[in-house]
């Protein structure tokens, strides 16, 4: 049976609640779900209510976007409690991050003739965060370009006009915190920093000497070879394997619940390697 443990609500850029991410992945056969939105953990209460509810094995997540040195990852949480005060407080910054880089951003397109108000972006976004894609949705909904993906390609993707850097923390800073809130760290779909892997082998490395607990080896963009690869990387550093769809609704309408067939399908056994592992962090 498969899994799901990359997932994205309205709380951050996906576009379904989680009561509806729960209400799918019943639907779809699957056998557990997280929900891992951006820099926030304000879904989980409705997720792990909609999970006791449906009779679904649910668990909590973030996916928090980090740096370790010059390279930009994201690195995913599972397990966390989501009301734990010092990552709110953590999170907190992030999400200041995001705010002011929204503005930014928005002073950059209007330099370019492109209006978009404060207004319109908070309607675009009426609870949770708000980041890059609902200004994508917006330049779509304007006419600006033809879909989210020609938004960043065109403005707001790296070393396009309306980029803007923001605020992150280090990966280790982002592991740290992840364990004092009850939850392991995973680096999050590693196959797309290098499809050669040749930078994988000294980063996890690094950071598995740091606290990482795991690697997202099951991805939609990951290739039979890169999937291996990774494998391997994960035995070699006795490291848990997770793997998710990186569900984001309608913000990205090809890409479905990782449920087999023509998508992804990590193994429901992941589970139970997920509560060994938080066994150990919270035992320790």
């Amino acid at each position: 049976m498969c899994v799901d443990l990359h997932t994205h609500s309205l709380y951050s850029d996906g576009t379904d609640s989680p009561e509806e991410l729960v209400r799918l992945a019943v639907s779809s056969g699957l056998g557990g779900l997280a929900l891992t939105d951006h820099d926030t953990t304000e879904g989980c209460g409705r997720l792990l209510a909609a999970g006791a509810e449906s009779g679904l094995r649910v668990l909590t997540g973030i996916e928090i976007s980090c740096l370790h040195g010059r390279l930009s990852l994201h690195m995913l949480g599972y397990g966390i409690e989501p009301d734990d005060r010092l990552l709110r407080q953590r999170l907190r910054r992030l999400q200041e991050g995001r705010q002011e880089r929204n503005q930014k951003i928005l002073a950059r397109l209007n330099d370019l003739g492109i209006r978009i108000s404060p207004e319109e972006l908070r309607r675009m976004s009426p609870q949770g965060q708000t980041g890059r894609p609902h200004i994508a949705r917006l330049l779509v909904d304007k006419g600006v370009v033809s879909s989210m993906e020609q938004a960043f390609q065109r403005f707001l993707g790296r070393g396009r006009p309306a980029h803007v850097k923001r605020f992150c923390y280090s990966a280790i800073e982002a592991i740290g915190f992840i364990h004092q809130a009850g939850g392991i760290a995973v680096l999050a779909h590693p196959g797309q920093l290098d499809p050669g892997l040749r930078l994988q082998p000294s980063l996890v490395r690094e950071l598995a000497a740091r606290g990482l607990d795991g690697l997202e080896t099951v991805y939609p963009s990951h290739s039979p070879a890169v999937r291996a690869g990774l494998e391997r990387l994960a035995s070699r550093h006795h490291l848990v394997q997770t793997g998710g769809s990186d569900y984001h609704g309608a913000n990205r309408p090809s890409g479905g619940l990782a449920t087999g067939g023509d998508t992804v399908c990590p193994p429901d056994t992941i589970l139970d390697e997920i509560d060994r592992r938080l066994e150990r962090i919270r035992g320790g």
